[in-house]
């Protein structure tokens, strides 16, 4: 198994997923949508898995399996077989004995990995730290002062995570590198503030930037990991900061010319020629870019973690061979730029840049000017740690805390600030090959932190010996590695938005510089987003109260009545976050229901606005309902709200205009409150018109959770008088209602079971039920009166017979498992309740309430199998019945739950 990693240290999309899926947990990790973007280096490697790289893992196995019972902790004359559990292997193997390794036999295991860290921190010191300052004007000569505050800031953060900092046993610190464009716009614009004739108060005053910028970062991590807010960073777009990497990438390729032939950064028309037309200069710049890419070349074809070191390794080798063979003077070379001219013949030591501390001659004005560039730079810091963290926890198969090591990330910088120096993080590959090659305990991180130390006391004298092409290639990798991962690799992962997002903040950052970079990245993907989020979909569906029903379990001749009065009500179920760029169309679909074509033959009394699936609206909405309440006010339309809570957001924002709250607007929580409301709504719009005795009747058998509200929607809503909304709805009473048959079979229940069967009947065309094959269920039934409140069953009961409703209203609620909704239906006078649990014997489905004091008929169980024994063709007939009735109902149950969607 191998683990694919780049070595420059850069973000990195397809690394990090080739990393990741070498890991051991890959499969089951909730955590590898989040890898995101990592930080590699300078080459393309696979490191082959070695055994003896798990002895960390090991150890905390072999921990955990300390308490199954080992054959001689028993007594010899107990022969019982240990009981097995979970965490007891499924083969029995003795644990090895208790050893305690000497800290000096940890430490020379530690070598191999200690050398390796060693080794990428003095190329990564030699490459980045070079280029701390600007290679120009009164910074010229600060080179070696950059390569000692890399190595400080590297040991510092190497102890504070060995010391405890960070749960990896083996955390590798370094400074952080991809922050070197903002120091150079630091630099640059300290130095034109302040001018170049005064070098002291220039040199003086960018150091304390790069501190700030280390107490800003440290504060920063410190209180994102002690509020435990690590998880934050995770809501930031993933492409603005690959945009902002290909940024950098394409400043250290332009870094890679400057400093290959030593010239100014500032680039015109002069310099452009310098740099292709002079034949020395391509020389300067072309060798160590066709190392480069050579590089680049080989680590595609061979995959090795040596690979890189060794290359670089060999090439200052060749260099003085051919040097040698030539016999080529050292002081010729460094004049012409082939050698570092550290301006020293004497080594300089790592404390140098103190000197240059003066707190006297800091210009804390032009010092506060830089602070828009200290917030991008630390802006783009804390990007890392909260990404890098969970990937190599995933990597490494280790379950770390990203708030601790925030916290641990505070302290090294806020260290690194105390002692003058630049911002560092935790690397994720060099990391991870340093548990690959055995460092994964503290004390290979502490020897580690010793031999950075030691590189550091060691000063810069070894600078002036290193051939600048060896540092021009570290650049030209690392530059061309982010540049491909940002414009190239991303071509086919991003939509075409957010392609042209990266592509204009890599042009920007060049071109301008890198502030303004990220300020038109994240200008650019608001933009985008709102172009994008307002041509989605914010009408879920459209449809009108005929294809949705409520759950009320109504007699059939009122739900053939509610059927055709329902096309009169309009469902707008909407969805997602509705703001200025969507709202505008749910106010011209709304506008065109009322004032398109469709109004002159199917006008509409309610319009029911389901927000169930609405995360939130914004100001703009808030005003467009306010708009639409007007114009569907003059249209004597009213507005039914629902799916949202009263003092939920949505509902705030819709009472703070006074919408939700007026005189015609109606709010419910549920969607099937609303559409019950309703079509009581219709029923009492047609008894109303009916005589006095009707409707004391009738309004007894409504639901009557949500009576609120009808006394403000009837007198012009439910008149049936005038216009051809009413008229069409007395057309329809007329045709289904009218037909009722209650009051012409006085003597109950008679009365109530033609109510619940009559046009379910076999029919002769008319399908009205038989009257007088029915008159003999009379003695098969009980009459039962309950109170409100009462529990007829508990789901799960047994069933004790079915029950035909003759006055009041039954509730039954339907549990279907413990994390969905319950479902709720009310059963009024002329429905059948029981009925399926009744004659099948099985457990009730629902539990079912009295929600009205009710009367009901009972057919017991016994008296079912006394009705088949004595009247066998009035059971098939009475039983045929009562499963049309329940095939109806429960169609309309399911018709109303997938209207819930």
């Amino acid at each position: 198994m191998t683990a694919a990693v780049l070595v420059p240290r850069r973000f990195s999309v397809s690394t990090a997923a080739e990393s990741l899926s070498s890991s051991p947990c890959l499969s089951s990790s909730p955590h590898l949508s989040r890898s995101g973007l990592l930080h590699s280096r300078t080459l393309s490697t696979s490191v082959p898995h070695d055994p003896q790289l798990s002895h960390s893992i090991r150890n905390s196995t072999m921990q955990l399996s300390m308490h199954v019972p080992r054959r001689d902790d028993h007594d010899d004359n107990d022969a019982r077989t240990p009981v097995q559990t979970e965490t007891t292997p499924l083969i029995h193997v003795d644990p090895p004995a208790k050893t305690d390794p000497s800290m000096l036999h940890v430490a020379l295991r530690s070598i191999p990995a200690v050398l390796l860290g060693s080794l990428l921190n003095i190329l990564d010191g030699i490459s980045y730290g070079m280029i701390i300052f600007p290679g120009t004007g009164v910074f010229a000569d600060l080179g070696p002062m950059g390569v000692s505050m890399f190595f400080l800031s590297t040991t510092l953060a190497q102890l504070v995570y060995t010391f405890g900092g960070s749960s990896f046993a083996g955390a590798n610190g370094s400074m952080m590198i991809e922050v070197v464009p903002f120091f150079h716009i630091l630099a640059n614009d300290i130095r034109a503030q302040i001018g170049e004739d005064h070098a002291t108060q220039v040199i003086a005053t960018t150091l304390a930037a790069y501190s700030l910028s280390s107490v800003l970062t440290g504060l920063t991590f410190f209180l994102l990991g002690a509020l435990r807010l690590g998880t934050l960073i995770g809501f930031f777009p993933r492409h603005i900061l690959v945009g902002c990497i290909g940024g950098v990438g394409a400043f250290l390729l332009r870094t890679g010319f400057t400093v290959s032939m030593r010239i100014d950064e500032d680039v015109d028309w002069g310099t452009l020629e310098r740099v292709f037309l002079d034949r020395e200069n391509v020389v300067m710049w072309g060798v160590p870019l066709v190392l480069a890419i050579v590089l680049r070349g080989v680590t595609s074809r061979w995959n090795h973690q040596l690979i890189m070191p060794i290359y670089f390794l060999i090439i200052p080798l060749v260099f003085y061979i051919v040097v040698l063979s030539l016999g080529a003077d050292l002081t010729h070379l460094r004049e012409a730029g082939w050698i570092f001219d550290m301006g020293t013949k004497e080594s300089e030591a790592w404390y140098k840049f103190y000197s240059h501390w003066d707190f006297g001659a800091v210009s804390y004005g032009t010092l506060l000017s830089t602070l828009p560039t200290q917030f991008a730079l630390l802006f783009f810091n804390i990007l890392h740690p909260p990404l890098n963290v969970p990937a190599l926890s995933v990597s490494l198969d280790e379950d770390v805390d990203t708030d601790k090591e925030l916290v641990a990330h505070g302290y090294s910088n806020l260290l690194s600030a105390l002692f003058g120096t630049v911002p560092n993080y935790l690397v994720y590959v060099n990391t991870l090959l340093f548990y690959r090659v055995g460092g994964g305990t503290r004390i290979a991180g502490f020897l580690l932190g010793v031999a950075t130390a030691a590189l550091l006391v060691v000063g810069t004298a070894p600078i002036a010996y290193i051939p600048v092409m060896v540092v021009g290639a570290l650049i030209f990798v690392l530059g061309i590695d982010l540049v491909k991962e940002a414009l190239w690799d991303t071509r086919r992962r991003t939509t075409r938005t957010e392609y042209i997002t990266i592509v204009g903040i890599v042009v920007v950052m060049t071109v301008w510089d890198f502030v303004t970079g990220v300020l038109c990245g994240i200008i650019a993907s608001c933009f985008f987003f709102v172009v994008q989020n307002s041509q989605r979909r914010c009408i879920r569906s459209l449809h009108t109260g005929e294809t949705a029903m409520s759950t009320v379990r109504r007699p059939s001749i009122q739900r053939a009545y509610l059927r055709e009065v329902s096309k009169q009500t309009t469902i707008l179920k909407l969805q997602g976050f509705l703001f200025f760029g969507t709202i505008s169309h749910v106010e011209d679909t709304i506008r065109d229901i009322v004032d398109g074509p469709k109004w002159k033959h199917s006008p509409v009394s309610f319009l029911v606005l389901d927000l169930t699936h609405v995360a939130g609206v914004d100001m703009s909405s808030t005003e467009a309902f306010v708009r639409i309440h007007r114009f569907l006010m003059v249209k004597g339309v009213r507005i039914v709200f629902c799916g949202f809570e009263g003092d939920g957001a949505v509902g705030r924002a819709l009472e703070s205009v006074h919408v939700l709250g007026a005189d015609d607007v109606v709010h419910f929580l549920t969607f099937c409150d609303a559409l019950e409301w309703i079509e009581n709504a219709y029923l009492r719009a047609w008894y109303l018109a009916q005589k006095s005795e009707v409707r004391s009747t009738v309004f007894a058998a409504l639901p009557g959770r949500h009576d609120r509200g009808y006394d403000r929607v009837e007198p012009q809503a439910l008149d049936m008088n005038m216009t051809p909304r009413r008229s069409y709805m007395r057309d329809v009473g007329n045709r289904t209602i009218a037909n009722e048959t209650e009051g012409q079979h006085p003597t109950e229940p008679l009365n109530t079971l033609i109510k619940a069967f009559s046009s379910h009947g076999d029919g002769d065309g008319d399908g009205d039920v038989d009257v007088e094959l029915l008159k003999p269920m009379s003695k098969y039934l009980e009459r039962v009166c309950l109170p409100e409140n009462h529990v007829l069953w508990e789901q799960g009961d047994a069933p004790d017979g079915l029950y035909i409703i003759e006055s009041g209203v039954l509730r039954a609620s339907y549990k279907f498992a413990e994390h969905l909704q319950r479902v709720e239906e009310s059963m009024v006078p002329g429905t059948v309740a029981g009925e399926l649990s009744g004659l099948s014997g099985l457990p009730r489905n629902a539990t079912v309430a009295v929600e009205r004091r009710a009367t009901l008929w009972r057919l017991s169980m016994g008296e079912l199998e006394r009705l088949e024994g004595e009247e066998p063709v009035l059971a098939r007939c009475f039983l045929r019945l009562v499963l049309k009735a329940a095939k109806i109902d429960y169609d309309i149950l399911l018709s109303a739950l997938a209207a819930r969607q």
